[in-house]
């Protein structure tokens, strides 16, 4: 007796869809005998590791390259420094300080610079340590106590009796011009507190300056000083008894 093996069949459908899932990248007009199928929008091997790389190479490309940052303060270096001796030793009066006023555009930590009749530019990359209205309250703090060997009581409770001058402090202007000028016009007050005795006045202080900004630095921490000076001899003046000048 002659036994008969089955034998594995496939029907045409099942070769259909077999061809049709092998081949489904490939355009309807390709010839089909010994054609490689081809998928637009997707990226050989090759290709995509060349995209790898440029993007790793522009990422540290970009990095290398970063701008940094330089941050200035006024304070530094004013009233004498560390270690030095006041000019007058306990004088028998405060002085009391509030926060200085200054134009809105003042209120950003970056350098604002002049670069011509009415313009300015933001530099991003240099800026002062606080808001220039700080840091000038600062700078005069330490400038007037230095001078006057008194010390700033504002919102710090003093002796019953002990005289304290109050200086308030607008600016007006405050320019930045490298290689130029720095410039600061503010308006100040001295009260003694408790009575109505009250000296008002301008300081405008401008010092040339050289090139690069740690000397346009400096040159704000002179006029700084300046306006330090002012308010020191008119406070003093009061203290003795007088009625101040500008």
């Amino acid at each position: 007796m002659t036994m008969l093996r089955p034998t594995s069949r496939v029907s045409s459908k099942s070769q259909s869809q077999s061809q049709s899932r092998s081949h489904s990248c490939a355009p309807s007009d390709a010839p089909m005998l010994n054609a490689r199928p081809y998928c637009a929008g997707r990226p050989s091997s090759a290709a995509r590791g060349v995209l790898a790389v440029a993007a790793a190479v522009l990422a540290l490309a970009g990095c290398a390259s970063a701008p940094t940052d330089h941050f200035y303060s006024l304070s530094n270096g004013i009233g004498g420094g560390a270690g030095a001796a006041p000019a007058q030793v306990d004088p028998g009066y405060y002085i009391e300080l509030p926060a200085v006023t200054a134009p809105q555009q003042l209120a950003r930590v970056q350098m604002l610079v002049s670069s011509g009749a009415g313009q300015v530019d933001v530099k991003e990359q240099e800026r002062w340590s606080a808001p220039p209205a700080a840091e000038i309250g600062q700078a005069l703090s330490l400038a007037i106590t230095g001078e006057l060997g008194t010390i700033d009581v504002f919102r710090t409770p003093t002796p019953k009796d002990a005289p304290v001058y109050r200086i308030s402090t607008s600016v007006q202007r405050f320019e930045s011009a490298p290689g130029q000028y720095a410039l600061i016009d503010a308006v100040w007050s001295v009260h003694k507190v408790g009575t109505e005795q009250v000296l008002t006045c301008r300081s405008v202080a401008e010092e040339k300056v050289g090139a690069g900004y740690d000397a346009l630095v400096a040159g704000h921490r002179r006029a700084v000083n300046r306006v330090g000076a002012a308010i020191s001899k008119a406070v003093r003046q009061m203290a003795g008894g007088g009625k101040g000048g500008c």
